[in-house]
């Protein structure tokens, strides 16, 4: 029996892309070669916040302070042609400073509706958490339907349009807690960890480095917004097959039975898990999704959704890894 030689086995194990994702690829490498020229570390958040644009989902960053939430943020705005707003939470913010307000035009004495800083495509809310209930809800139909309705009239955000929210998960005082309905509408939620040693010496040689220049400064714009449309649209034609498709679903499913959580991920989870799974492959260069790809988009997607028993969080258990969990028992597809 003839045995075939190591190029052989490589011919036949090769493929060809149903879809052309050379320049998607490329232009993930430039977005992030810019971000790691301020931005030391941090890969997880990196490939995370890059996944989020493709799959067109939202983001909650949660962190203490100081750990490059808010500047990474900024940052990736900047590496997008596309305009920006920086939103700042507060107690006594109010809807209509973040989504506008009529104002009466005495020239023709009309009202005439004044667009708040949610008007753009890319939007950074610094610390979610401190604004109430009411200013909070305002954001629902935005993040979900991307448009907003006010005095009877709809307003379409313009494509792409991304919420990027950071959080403070330690301060308390003068915070509110996110209700499900609204962590329900966020893609992923990125926890940021301190950096080790190394990584906090190369933080202070770039600060070194700055003198008299700003971090923002340094980055270029790469990739305009319509690109991000067009991208988005071949990620959205990545195959997956059916027994993924329950993989999937089986996942998700076991959080609602599971004794060790309080609440289970809802049916817009599997419809994110699918989503960002599709960005994985595509950044990866696949035009089809593997295990592997959904094992990745999993615990991001969930983490935020699910809530564990006040038995078990005594207990020091926490989402993530009951997710896990989860994610060990559920049967790979072969």
């Amino acid at each position: 029996m003839e045995v075939p030689n190591n190029e052989e086995v490589q011919e036949n194990l090769s493929f060809e892309n149903r879809i052309d994702l050379s320049e998607l690829q490329e232009s993930v490498f430039k977005i992030k070669k810019q971000l790691q020229k301020v931005i030391v570390g941090q890969k997880d958040m990196m490939d995370l916040l890059i996944v989020s644009l493709l799959a067109d989902g939202h983001v909650l960053i949660e962190g203490v302070p100081g750990v490059a939430k808010t500047i990474t943020a900024k940052l990736l705005a900047r590496t997008i042609d596309v305009g920006f707003s920086r939103i700042q939470f507060t107690p006594d913010l109010m809807p209509s400073d973040i989504l506008g307000t009529s104002v009466f035009n005495v020239k023709t004495s009309e009202f005439e509706f004044k667009k708040g800083p949610i008007f753009s495509s890319m939007i950074l809310i610094d610390e979610i958490n401190r604004a109430p209930a009411k200013t909070q809800a305002a954001l629902f139909e935005v993040m979900e339907e991307k448009q907003i309705t006010i005095d009877g009239q709809t307003f379409k955000m313009e494509e792409p349009f991304v919420v990027l929210a950071t959080q403070n998960p330690i301060e308390q005082e003068g915070t509110y807690r996110l209700p499900e309905a609204q962590l329900d509408r966020f893609l992923f939620k990125i926890n940021v960890e301190y950096p080790n040693a190394d990584e906090e010496l190369e933080i202070l040689l770039k600060e070194q480095a700055l003198e008299n220049t700003t971090k923002a400064s340094k980055i270029e714009t790469v990739i305009t917004g319509k690109k991000i449309v067009e991208f988005r649209n071949l990620v959205n034609q990545i195959k997956i097959e059916d027994n993924l498709l329950k993989y999937i679903a089986n996942i998700v499913v076991n959080t609602r039975s599971n004794s060790f959580l309080y609440l289970g991920a809802s049916p817009r989870a599997s419809i994110a898990i699918l989503g960002a799974s599709k960005a994985f492959a595509a950044i990866e260069g696949r035009d089809f999704v593997t295990p592997e790809d959904i094992k990745r988009a999993t615990i991001p997607v969930l983490e935020h959704r699910v809530i564990v028993t006040p038995e078990r969080e005594m207990e020091g258990l926490t989402s993530k890894q009951i997710i896990e969990q989860i994610i060990e028992a559920v049967e790979i597809p072969r």
